[in-house]
């Protein structure tokens, strides 16, 4: 007879009370409760660059700390996303993402109101904690209770999280101008985003905790012990380069074209192209990733997208700038297609939390060195010529770390060699249960898929 796990859905989030029926509601409206924290984990950050002349000019601030503005989201979610794990293993998650999504809601609100910039800095770091803590939980969250449908499901929340970004970078100058007839129109473009942000909080709280789960059965694992795998650091530099590519283009592509000759608008319907054309990707690719035949060869696409649209924009940005913006769309796919790779490379929950999180973490320090990067070369040289370098040697970086990434290997065994009894898959079964999955179902820690019937 087979061994089986303790249940370790304890600090997650429970999904019923026991029956089939209540296991799938629950099920369903934990599925809910993470698109709807994906929506948001984008807006606080994507409503401050359309208006951040609105807000220099009504806080009194210098260009420089502007500039801090624009950086301060990367370094939350690097210090913030580290403490998710033990977050995790003290309370249930429904609660400590509920919890993060209404200090979002307050930060929002804080610094809708701020007269000073220490004020709105404040604001911004609270905003951030729904951001961070989403980043690194939600990964975990759909292997404990949704094994089976990885695909879908990270496919459904990072559709959600581009389309959440998009909506508050569009919107944000019409809300305004529409509002901002004393000049303070940039607050309320800030603050509307508190009100999503406040309903996907209700949402976690109201999933309900199934009563026959102890917190003990759960713990976090050691995250420092993941230098032991190539793997988790494949994904980490994967993740921390794809998210580079992805800032310098918000940071700095529209920028480009005007000074290349194209107009404001243009410049910026460009940008917007490039968000539209992921939207669609982000629901398709997951569902490919989770097929082990297909990585590579999506690894593929994705360099050859990059690197065609980056030297068409350096060399011809003129000429065809729809084109080489629709390519860097779709090597930026490779955001959906780490995230689905992370809940495959880890066998339990708690190993993709801490991979979630080292990768995540360490991968947006990466990012914001980017753009920033950028700028000293710029000012330094007067060119742009360094933003291509910079993107061009992170392709490279990107194919080597996506090749390693896409092994068909697991991180829990390659730690496990070096520190013996790491992952809670090598200490406790060779059956770990995912609670709250219909019969529950069960995810073989050798990778293989459970019987059904």
């Amino acid at each position: 007879m087979t061994r089986t796990a303790p249940d370790r859905s304890s600090t997650g989030t429970g999904t019923g009370t026991g029956t089939g029926t209540d296991r799938r509601r629950g099920l369903g409206l934990m599925a809910v409760a993470i698109v709807l924290t994906a929506l948001n984990l984008r807006t606080a950050v994507t409503s401050v660059g359309p208006v951040l002349q609105e807000i220099q000019r009504g806080l009194g601030i210098s260009s420089g700390l502007a500039g801090v503005i624009t950086t301060m989201p990367v370094l939350c979610f690097a210090l913030i996303g580290f403490t998710g794990p033990a977050l995790s293993a003290r309370y249930r998650d429904a609660h400590v993402l509920a919890g993060a999504l209404i200090a979002m809601t307050a930060g929002l609100a804080l610094r809708s109101l701020a007269e000073a910039f220490p004020v709105f800095l404040a604001g911004t770091a609270l905003a951030m904690a729904g951001g961070a803590l989403g980043n690194v939980m939600l990964p975990g969250l759909v292997k404990r209770h949704f094994p089976g449908r990885t695909g879908p499901l990270v496919g459904a929340y990072s559709t959600a999280m581009g389309l959440g970004a998009t909506l508050a970078a569009v919107t944000a100058q019409p809300i305004a101008d529409a509002t901002g007839t004393d000049g303070g129109g940039w607050r309320w473009a800030l603050v509307v985003w508190a009100l999503p942000a406040l309903v996907a909080a209700g949402v976690w709280l109201a999933v309900p905790a199934a009563p026959d789960v102890s917190r003990r059965s759960h713990s976090a694992v050691r995250m420092r012990a993941l230098v032991h795998s190539p793997t988790a650091l494949a994904i980490t530099a994967f993740f921390g380069v794809q998210a580079l590519q992805a800032y310098v283009v918000i940071g700095w592509s529209a920028q480009y074209l005007r000074d290349s000759g194209l107009s404001a608008a243009t410049a910026g319907l460009l940008l917007g192209l490039n968000s539209v054309v992921g939207l669609p990707l982000s629901a398709v690719i997951p569902s490919l990733t989770v097929r082990p035949r297909l990585q590579r060869p999506l690894l593929v696409v994705f360099i050859a997208s990059y690197v065609t649209g980056w030297v068409g924009l350096w060399t011809a940005p003129t000429a065809a700038p729809w084109l080489w913006m629709v390519l860097i769309a779709v090597g930026m796919g490779t955001f959906s297609m780490v995230l689905t790779l992370i809940g495959l490379r880890a066998r339990t929950p708690e190993t993709v939390s801490a991979l979630s999180t080292v990768s995540q973490s360490w991968g947006y320090v990466v990012a914001g060195a980017g753009p920033l990067l950028v700028g000293v070369l710029r000012g330094a040289t007067g060119s742009y010529d360094g933003m291509f370098v910079i993107v061009l040697t992170g392709v490279a970086v990107l194919a080597v770390a996506g090749w390693i990434a896409t092994r068909q290997v697991f991180v829990d065994d390659e730690v496990d060699r070096s520190v013996p009894g790491w992952s809670p898959a090598g200490r406790c079964s060779e059956v770990l249960e995912s609670a709250g999955v219909e019969v529950p179902a069960a995810a073989r820690v050798d990778g293989t898929p459970p019987p059904r019937g």
